[in-house]
């Protein structure tokens, strides 16, 4: 069946294209019809670019047949995280106040994407400039991103219309943005790939935000496969004078080529809550049966006392919202642009964080650095579910967990942000279902150690594959 196509290796499909047994041009008309005809019920994309995907994949057709040497995706149809600059294309962060928002400029990320030779076929929904406290896709702009094992229920954000569009085969793969978990989460409720990568490893400028802090903020691919993800950041990383941060990454290494050799015997520490978080008991036993996969492939798996609190989520939101308002409070402070409540109050508790809480909170992501960097002396690996709970109906979500109540900022995602505020590597795997809903499972390497991540996120997909699972919908 064509529709099979949909749900094609991206990699798998750059290599058809490249042997001229595909055209870039039939991708991507599939994936246009598969939008067309699925994405009302999904609410996915906010902004779907035909004609310009069209022109694209005619342009990547004539490559094609003119021969040479083709980028990495060619011609393979991605889509595009609605926070990402693109130029001649809308660029609305999930906002109203940017609804018709046409930059002249694209993000670093968007133009690695176009050197790696894909097709861009629009913009992923996102909550309004990223930010959502309930962890949800639900833009004013664009409004909720059902999640396609169950349009009831959330996909997560704020990433949650590229996940959404990946698993319901909407493009080959995708772009992400993870500053608390917000790859991830979508990933883990949609049941797909999602990588968080060392901080600094993908350069983060050309946005709209000026200035862009970026303590904590990484993009990163949501794909159907580890290979798909590798392929994607091997596209996007390395430095760019752009973006100080990613400099310390100048030497950027081949994520593709010991891919599939699987990692020498790994040390891996286990943890069901990270010693504070409300967690419920079958996501965390599905998750932990996933992590003990890997004492069958020649691995020790144990449980770790990480000695984590609560409180680490107060100086990650002091950060954070300090960090968006140094960014958009121009947007809140214009009278003429009425923002959405999640957007008015990550920045109106930005603007009220003193410079002594600020670099308080500094010194705390420091301590966390080093507590980590101790911790990780001992484990190749930390393993936890990605989250807490599965994707749940945004108008009901659950209260208590295994008779304990979700409290504070992190509620259901106590796992995440904390690989935010120390920079290191983080993917979310699919690894079983709870109530018919994926689950994830979330592997943390060292700092600058994406690859260890990605080699044993593949040596888990071989030994628990789930590619070729796909919601009924689609």
């Amino acid at each position: 069946m064509i529709d099979d196509l949909a749900f094609e290796p991206a990699s798998r499909q750059a290599e058809l294209v490249a042997a001229g047994e595909i055209s870039p041009v039939e991708l991507t008309e599939l994936y246009l019809r598969r939008i067309d005809e699925l994405d009302p019920k999904l609410n996915a994309f906010i902004t779907v670019a035909a004609d310009q995907a069209l022109d694209a994949a005619h342009k990547a057709e004539t490559a094609v047949a003119t021969g040479g040497a083709l980028p990495p995706l060619h011609g393979v149809p991605i889509a595009i995280k609605d926070l990402e600059m693109t130029a001649g294309l809308r660029s609305t962060l999930g906002s109203p106040a940017l609804a018709d928002y046409v930059p002249d400029h694209d993000s670093v990320v968007v133009e690695r994407v176009r050197q790696s030779g894909a097709v861009i076929l629009g913009k992923t929904n996102t909550p309004e400039i990223g930010i959502s406290f309930k962890t949800v896709t639900d833009s004013p702009l664009a409004g909720f991103c059902h999640n396609p094992w169950d349009t009831g229920r959330t996909t997560g954000g704020s990433s949650g219309g590229s996940g959404a569009a990946v698993i319901a085969g909407l493009c080959a793969l995708a772009t992400g943005s993870d500053g608390g978990g917000s790859v991830r989460i979508p990933a883990s409720f949609c049941g797909v790939f999602g990588f968080k990568p060392t901080h600094g490893r993908i350069p983060r400028a050309g946005g709209y935000g000026s200035p862009e802090p970026n303590q904590f903020a990484q993009s990163g691919p949501m794909t159907r496969s580890v290979r798909d993800g590798a392929l994607l950041l091997q596209a996007l990383s390395g430095p760019d004078e752009r973006d100080p941060n990613s400099m310390r990454h100048a030497d950027a290494p081949d994520l593709l080529s010991d891919l599939d050799r699987p990692p020498e015997r790994l040390r891996i520490g286990w943890s069901p809550d990270f010693d504070y978080g409300v967690v419920d008991p079958e996501v965390a036993a599905t998750a932990e049966r996933a992590a003990r996969v890997f004492e069958g492939l020649g691995h020790t798996v144990e449980q770790v006392e990480l000695g984590l609190a609560a409180e680490l989520v107060d100086h990650f939101w002091n950060i954070y919202s300090a960090n968006a308002y140094a960014a958009f409070g121009h947007l809140l402070d214009d009278p003429d642009i009425e923002l959405g409540p999640d957007g008015v109050e990550a920045l109106s508790m930005g603007r009220n964080v003193t410079g002594a809480t600020y670099a308080a909170s500094l010194r705390a992501v420091e301590e966390l650095r080093q507590h980590m960097t101790a911790i990780m002396a001992r484990y190749d690996l930390i393993a936890s579910p990605t989250t807490s709970v599965t994707g749940f109906d945004p108008d009901s979500p659950p209260t208590h967990a295994g008779g304990r109540q979700f409290e504070g900022l992190y509620g259901f995602y106590p796992f995440t942000y904390i690989f935010n505020m120390t920079g290191q590597p983080a993917a979310s795997l699919p690894c079983g279902f709870v109530d018919g809903m994926p689950v994830g499972l979330q592997l943390a390497g060292r700092f600058a150690d994406d690859g260890l991540v990605l080699r044993a996120s593949a040596s888990f997909e071989q030994a628990a594959p789930w590619s070729d699972r796909r919601p009924p919908i689609a």
